[in-house]
């Protein structure tokens, strides 16, 4: 085990981001992403016992509810396990946390859908697929397709790609490069970096630190560990399986399209041979002709084409 936890499985999720006494991480990763656009003063957490309404939504902290320093209030979703479709999911459950909103006993009262803006954020500590987001941060708002314009703040989601953050600690510059180097590389670390420079990582290193952990705490933890890695394994299995598909396709299809293409080059062969054979076959026709009327050799080879030798043959 490494000295300090891995964030990205469930319990180390949720120890880091999603309990009252952590508070202060969360709201300062909060901050340090969407610097320059809010600030977070203080967030509240939804009931720790109310588990997520499926299986397949462990891994999210749900129903964050935020507010700034001006009064304006946002719900946080932060997701961090790979799921399939993982693109559609974070948007199906982002579209449940604004539907729990509405009032669906007044849908006649003007109030009745007036929802607080939902930010979905989720982490993908995985090389994300090619048809999901081709680098680091992905940040999506509701736009206007021409001029860009964001129309609506209800809905926004910010994709986190770790594999395709590549800065070394030196290079991190931003606060929130800072985050994501430590939160990336955290299992791995000796020591805590940036503690100088940010005292809120010298918070994260206290309640990282797999060292003063209690038994019950190790042993919720350890389980945790054991589910990321099936998770991994399964689905470096679904990419193998996946590739050797994908091979055993390309391969058919190329045998296929080798047999077709050797049939058309065959064919095509064949009709070359055809009319180069029908031509000669005609050129001794000629010939033959060309001697019944008592023409030289010679003169025969100059009408009809052929070789002299060949009209020789002939005779």
């Amino acid at each position: 085990m490494g000295k300090y936890i891995n964030p990205f499985t469930d319990w180390g999720f949720k120890r880091l981001f999603g309990q009252e006494f952590s508070k202060p991480l969360l709201i300062s990763f909060l901050n340090d992403l969407l610097v320059d656009e809010l600030h977070v003063k203080d967030l509240t957490f939804r009931d720790k016992e109310l588990l997520p309404p499926t299986k397949d939504q462990r891994g999210i902290i749900c129903d964050v509810y935020c507010e700034t320093d001006t009064g304006d209030r946002f719900i946080v979703e932060m997701q961090n396990r790979w799921q399939p479709n993982f693109l559609d999911r974070s948007i199906c459950y982002a579209c449940r946390s604004i539907l729990d909103q509405v009032d669906k006993g007044r849908a006649e009262r003007e109030d009745a859908y007036k929802f607080l803006p939902v930010y979905t954020i989720c982490f993908m500590n995985y090389m994300p697929h090619t048809d999901e987001v081709s680098k680091f941060r992905t940040d999506i708002v509701l736009a206007d397709k021409d001029t860009k314009a964001q129309v609506s703040n209800k809905l926004r989601f910010i994709y986190l790609a770790l594999p395709l953050f590549e800065k070394k600690a030196e290079e991190c510059v931003t606060d929130f490069e800072k985050w994501i180097y430590v939160l990336k590389h955290m299992e791995a670390l000796s020591r805590m970096p940036f503690t100088a420079q940010k005292e809120i990582f010298k918070q994260l290193e206290d309640y990282a630190d797999s060292h003063r952990l209690t038994k019950k705490e190790w042993e919720a933890y350890e389980n945790s560990l054991w589910v990321v890695r099936d998770n991994m394994a399964c689905m470096a299995a679904a990419e193998r399986e996946a590739r050797e598909k994908g091979h055993a396709e390309g391969h058919a299809e190329g045998r296929a399209k080798g047999r077709a293409e050797g049939m058309k080059q065959g064919r095509a062969e064949g009709m070359k041979q055809g009319r180069a054979e029908g031509r000669a076959e005609e050129k001794k026709a000629i010939a033959k002709q060309f001697l019944a009327m008592g023409l030289t050799v010679e003169q025969v080879a100059q009408g009809s084409g052929l070789s002299i030798e060949e009209v020789k043959g002939l005779q």
